[in-house]
Parts: C-alpha cells; structure tokens; sequence
C-alpha cells in the first residue's frame, strides 16, 4: 500500500533539524496540555512520535485515496447550481476521508479542537497533499485561514469558528475583484455597519477559492469615501446567515477539483474581525504570508510528483534497445529536476521553522510578557520569516514549473497526452508561480531584504555552518558565488536609480536564492549524512553558478542609459 511520507526519506529528515527542539518546547509551553488533553505530548520525543503518526496516517490517505481520485477530479470537477456548489465525487470523498482521521485544524491549538501542530509539520502534511492532488490541497490547506481568525479574532469568535473548522468545515479568503486583482487597494465590496453591531456586505467577489465555504474572511470597504488600504477591513461570514451566491465556477486550465468562485454579496450578515482599517494594512498581510507559504509547500509536492513520474518513466521506456534513462541527456535533466526539488524542499522547511519561532514567541505574548531576550528573538525570526517567505514562494513555484515542464519532456509524445499523470501535473503546477502574489510580486517583496542585507547575514551565517568534506569544493564555488552577488548588490546600490533597480530587482532576488539554497543544500547534506541530498547538492551548484553568471552579465551590461530597449514601443 502507497504511503506518500514513508516512501519518502527527504521529509523525515527535514523533521530532525535541531530547531525542531526549541520550536516544540514553544509550542508546547513545557507540556501543560498533558494534563488537560489524553491525546497532548508528555515531552519533545513524544512529541516527535505524534508528528510522526499522524504524518504516516496523512501519507497513507494521500498514497491511496487521495492520489486514486485525482485523475476522476480532475476530469469531473466541481458544479454550480442555485448558486451552490457541489464537489466532484472524488473531492467528496477525500474531505470525508480527511475529516474521518482528524486531518482539519491540524495547526490550531487543542482546547479549539486543534491538534496544536508547529507549521513545519503542517507544512509537512500540505507538501504530501499537493504531491497526491494539487487541486485538493486548496480545499483542505485553507484551514490555513483558521490561523487569521486565531491570531486577529476576538476570543468568542475563536471559540465559535474555530472548533467548527477542527470538526472539518471549510474556509475561503475572499479578496479579489473584477476590477482588483493584486491590487487589493482598489477592493470595493461595501461593508455598512448595523444599529446592532453587525455588517452587511454588497458587491461582487472574483477568484475566490473555494468560495462557497462554510466560513469566509473577506475584504470589505468599510469606510466611506476611502479609496485606498486605509479604508478596508476585515469581516468572518457565516454560510449559515445566507446572502453570499456563486455566480459561476471559472473554467480553468488545472487545479480543476478546486472550485474557484465568482461571488454576489448582496446584504450578507457579517461581523467584524479585529479592528475597522486594518483589514488589508495588517490582516490581510498576516494571511497572504502564510498562504505563500502554502503555496510553496504545493510547489515542492508538485516538483515531488512531477520527478518521480519522469524518473518511473525512463526507467520504464525502451528505446533503441535500452531504458532511456541510460541516455546522458535524459539522466542529465533528471538530476537537474532533482536538485531543484530538493533546493527548493530546504528552503521551504528553513521558512516554515523562522514562521513556527517567531509565531511561537507572538502566541506566548498573548498570555505574558516576553523577556527582553525573547523579544529579540521574536524579532529576529519575524524578520527571516519575512525575507525567506516570498524567496520560498517565489522560486519553489518557478521550479515547480520547470520540473513539470521537464517531466512532459520526458516522457516525449506520450506525455502530451491524457493517458499520463504528468500532463495533469503540468497544468496543474502552472498556478502556482501566479496566485497568492506572483512571482514578480514576490521580487517587490523580497528586494528590500537584499539591500537591507537580510540575505546577506543569512548567507553569512550559512557560510559559517560545517559542511561534509565531500562539498568543500562546492562551498569554495558558493562562496565566490557569494561575493559575486555582493558586488552585485552593490553595484545596483550604487547607480542609485529607482527604475534600474526594479529593472534589476528579479536578477538579484534570484541570486540571493541561488546561494542560500546551495548552502542549505550543502548544510542539510552534511546534517543528515544524506547521500541524496550530497549529489543534489553538486548538481544544483552547478546550476546556481550559471544561473549567476547570467543575472550578473545582464546587471553589468543594463545601465540606466540603455535600459529603454526594455520599455514598450511608440507604435
């Protein structure tokens, strides 16, 4: 029987880094559940047990029922009728499955219903779901929204929401517009107060997944006369209270088992969450953060799925009397498809533990006083979690694609058709690089880390880190990779011209990831004595330093005197 974690030795080795210790002493508080919940951790290896045990349980529910129904779903797909909708058979039976074993509110904590996981094991589970079907984990990844309402809500509205979620109800974050996409300044849904408290919401939503949810936080204007981010807050609607219709699902080119909603808001009862204008400045920012994140974690599942389809493949496919993968070309992308999942896997596990320390320290505030150390600490962690979260979006979902796009390469004229999962895969992962904040939005987020130096000290801390001797001369590459990035950063600090440095802003982005993933790939390889991630290792420097070489050619030949030929024609 398929068991998507245990056939997979990459993931549990990513569950023992030594942060792994503090993050669960955090998150635990010295274990105090123990006494209240027969299901809490008595200690750190108990701890790592559960994790352990539910992640089996996760990856054998995605190794045979999840992974079964895809090809159904994806040919199904969701209806709308009355302005509801309703799941495609496989979709149905994945959620039922999923509540069945206690999958939903994984993250929330215990007296909610929760299972009281760090996101580095959640993040864990959401990588395993996206390898079985990426459309299904934009249903049940959304429970991501739960953490909005747990970090943002009042305590009567997480004790009404929360456990409904736990119990396995759905979530949307309804954002955008017709006529506001990324530019969620420009949101326009009218929210009017009530003599009671309460708000009613009129107007029209648009890409909004899973947007008949049972539970929805939405954007909303809530002050009149506001044009800008200033004016939006946030709101929970209850589908119980009515008022919300679907007007359509849109017809997509992947992730079809994930409904994607066009919605009509007309007088539908809603309350407020937090505080009137902070919806978009500060709540929307916290969601969007850990909603990349997921995205990344899907990226890499996609990346997983779409390598071991093309390495099955060539295994398998005879030509001119032997297995193709016996041909240097075909092994040659295959390596290059691997190293780049397993770049993009450090990278992702490095984010997801800052996000758990950082989070950790803001939920034990709730309850008491950090000390001046712990604040530090927060501090330090927010910030990494902020530069590595877009890096992660950004560049995992660029090479979610390229994987995908190699793995049709793969498998030749067979894989241009529907008899192959990778056809599928490659529709599916082409989303990724693009909701959620593209990737070009990505770049706008992560470039003020570049000149701040965030990438810089966590290059040099990586630097510092032991690494095995069969990568030292990798790290001697990576370290002149290094400074090749610095005299780039430095060079475009020094032209001082806005519009070149957003011109150039996607070059150094790229650079920056290309030396932390090598040296998370060399430290990692060298951590866990893995010998998988030891060659990847070898091979992704090769591509880090071809990839700089050409982000470092084009920032040294772009000035901002010729850069017009980048500016569109006076036709």
């Amino acid at each position: 029987m398929a068991n998507f974690y245990t056939d997979n030795p990459d993931l549990k080795l990513h569950l023992q880094h030594p942060l792994m210790r503090k993050i669960v002493a955090l998150k635990e508080r010295d274990f105090a559940d123990a006494e209240k919940f027969d299901y809490a951790p008595l200690n750190h290896d108990d701890a790592m047990d559960n994790y352990n045990r539910v992640l089996e349980i996760v990856g054998e529910l995605c190794g045979t029922t999840i992974a079964d129904n895809a090809e159904g779903v994806d040919h199904d797909g969701p209806t709308v009728a009355n302005g509801r909708v309703t799941y495609a058979p496989g979709t149905q039976e994945n959620l039922a499955a999923c509540r069945k074993a206690g999958l939903m509110g994984m993250a929330m904590p215990r007296r909610y219903g929760g299972l009281n996981f760090p996101i580095t094991p959640y993040i864990m589970a959401a990588d395993i779901v996206s390898r079985a079907d990426t459309g299904f984990e934009n249903l049940w990844g959304l429970q991501d929204c739960a953490e909005t309402l747990y970090e943002f809500g009042s305590e009567d509205q997480r004790e009404r929401f929360i456990p409904r979620v736990c119990a396995g109800e759905t979530m949307s974050m309804d954002l955008t517009e017709p006529d506001a996409g990324s530019d969620l300044q420009s949101v326009m849904l009218k929210a009017t107060e009530q003599p009671d408290g309460t708000w009613l919401l009129n107007g029209v939503k648009r890409f909004i997944t899973n947007g008949d949810a049972d539970i929805h936080l939405v954007l909303a204007r809530s002050e009149d006369g506001t044009k800008d981010g200033r004016g939006l807050s946030m709101f929970i609607y209850d589908k119980n209270q009515g008022g919300v219709n679907v007007r359509r699902i849109e017809n997509k080119l992947g992730i079809k088992g994930s409904p994607t909603c066009e919605l009509v808001y007309k007088n539908a009862k809603a309350e407020l969450c937090g505080s009137r204008r902070l919806g978009l400045i500060k709540y929307v920012m916290a969601l969007m953060n850990g909603a990349r994140l997921g995205i990344a974690a899907q990226s890499v599942g996609v990346s997983e799925i779409a390598y071991r389809e093309a390495d099955a493949y060539a295994k398998d496919r005879k030509q001119f009397g032997k297995a193709i993968i016996e041909f240097p070309a075909v092994q040659e992308i295959l390596a290059n498809m691997k190293a780049k999942l397993d770049a993009s896997r450090c990278l992702l596990y490095e984010t997801a533990r800052y996000v758990d320390l950082y989070k950790a320290y803001e939920d034990i505030a709730r309850d008491r006083s950090l000390t001046p150390d712990e604040r530090k600490e927060m501090k330090l962690y927010n910030k990494l979690a902020d530069a590595c979260t877009p890096l992660a979006k950004g560049l995992t979902s660029e090479y979610c694609n390229q994987n995908a796009y190699d793995c049709i390469q793969i498998h030749g004229g067979s894989g241009f058709m529907k008899d192959y999962a990778c056809e599928r895969v490659y529709r599916d992962a082409r989303i990724t690089s693009i909701y959620e904040g593209t990737t070009q939005l990505q770049v706008v987020a992560a470039i003020r880390h570049v000149f701040t130096g965030t990438y810089s000290q966590l290059i040099a801390g990586y630097a510092a880190m032991e690494i095995s001797e069969e990568l030292q001369a990798q790290k001697a590459v990576v370290e002149g990779l290094a400074q090749k990035y610095e005299e780039a950063v430095n060079h475009v600090h020094e032209i001082n011209d806005t519009a070149y440095t957003d011109l150039m802003a996607r070059h150094l982005v790229e650079m920056a990831g290309d030396v932390v993933m090598s040296y998370l790939l060399m430290t990692d390889a060298t951590r866990y004595n893995s010998a998988s991630l030891t060659r990847s290792a070898k091979v992704y420097v090769n591509l880090a330093a071809a990839n700089i070489a050409k982000n470092a050619a084009i920032i040294a030949s772009v000035t901002p005197e010729n850069m017009s030929v980048y500016t569109p024609l006076n036709d």
